[in-house]
């Protein structure tokens, strides 16, 4: 059960962006009878007027709902953090060839940092957002927080929080982390909530839901080069190898290479599978699982331990390289407190140089690192 349900009554401030989700969160812990403040978080400046900012009209609903489950809400503006601890890196990521996570730095430094430190300024004793994932102090040490998945596997969202601190996750607490996204819509509809029936957010966290590769336009150079195939045949050009990801096989503008069509005239499905920086050549395999796109390890470093230590090494766990990805087992190797190596028992498709390995202990998340690199 999460802390925020203690018969005591807490201030708690909460992060209500406007959706569903938080919005829903915020009347829980009132219901609860804890004193709940709504702070809404801005952390993109500049095109409040863009077809794809929605930030204006998140704050309307956001202030709708306070209104109607009768809290108090403020907005913050986090923009120049944000650009500083998270925009900055995610370029940096992108120009190296590398596919970084946004919503993962942005829960570490924004959400769960300067936001916490904002809220402790107005005397907060907990916050709480929208996640879907779950919070509880250690069984077998004192003192300690154990972060949990979410018990709605498909909105499960622990592996966004695994940079999270052991004194992050102790200021923390997740009301939706034991509901279903079912309950959640009905409890909004229910309530009459004016965003009842408003969408998921899908897009990056700062980008919205506008096209990537524009946006992106707007601060890496383009640098064209060679589309390849394993055999070195050209099938295409790139725009830059910053705009591609492993695994991708939309919007890559290759078309009919006569060696390589069927009987009937069609063409293969084309996948990324390797970029050559140092050439300037994006690679590409013409079948989904191509031995390119398969890793048995990996390796990763910035690791951070939201369990609080590093787990033991030469032990196998439950692993996620990306999001809405069912766990694969895996044996922990070379564990440091900065880095480590997985290898799996089975071969995994497009592990990706700038994601995020997250590891589990059933559904303990233990925390994780950046992939720096592939075996396969």
């Amino acid at each position: 059960m999460d802390r925020s349900n203690k018969a005591q009554s807490k201030r708690i401030v909460v992060g209500m962006s406007g959706g569903v989700d938080s919005s829903v969160t915020a009347w829980l812990l009132k219901q609860q009878g804890h004193e709940v403040v709504g702070l809404f978080m801005k952390n993109w400046e500049g095109d409040d007027d863009d077809e794809y900012c929605s930030a204006r009209q998140d704050w309307l609903d956001a202030a709708s709902v306070a209104d109607l489950i009768g809290v108090d809400i403020e907005a913050v503006n986090f923009s120049a953090e944000y650009k500083d601890r998270v925009f900055a890196e995610f370029l940096r990521e992108y120009q190296a060839g590398r596919t970084p996570n946004p919503d993962v730095l942005c829960n570490a430094e924004i959400k769960f940092r300067a936001f916490l430190d904002h809220a402790m300024t107005l005397g907060a004793d907990l916050i709480a957002t929208g996640h879907y994932a779950r919070v509880r102090p250690s069984p077998t040490v004192q003192g300690e927080f154990e972060l949990l998945k979410g018990l709605d596997s498909s909105k499960d969202q622990s592996y966004f929080l695994h940079r999270l601190t052991q004194e992050q996750l102790s200021k923390a607490c997740f009301p939706l982390g034991d509901l279903p996204k079912t309950r959640v819509r009905e409890i909004a509809h229910d309530l009459g909530l004016p965003n009842a029936a408003k969408k998921d957010s899908t897009g990056i966290c700062f980008i919205g839901e506008r096209p990537f590769r524009e946006f992106l336009n707007q601060y890496l150079p383009t640098d064209p080069g060679p589309i390849l195939s394993t055999d070195g045949v050209k099938v295409g050009e790139h725009h830059g190898l910053a705009f591609y990801t492993l695994g991708q096989r939309k919007g890559l503008g290759i078309g009919g290479v006569k060696q390589y069509q069927h009987a009937d005239g069609s063409g293969p499905t084309w996948y990324v599978a390797k970029k050559d920086m140092a050439n300037n050549t994006l690679y590409v395999v013409p079948e989904h699982d191509h031995p390119w796109l398969l890793s048995t390890a990996l390796i990763a470093d910035q690791a951070s331990w939201v369990a609080g230590r590093t787990p033991d090494a030469d032990r196998s766990y439950g692993v996620k390289t990306r999001y809405r990805q069912a766990d694969a087992r895996a044996t922990l190797t070379q564990a440091a407190a900065d880095g480590f190596g997985l290898h799996f028992e089975q071969a995994q498709w497009a592990v990706t140089p700038g994601q995020s390995a997250v590891l589990y202990d059933g559904d303990v998340c233990l925390g994780g690192g950046i992939i720096t690199a592939r075996q396969p």
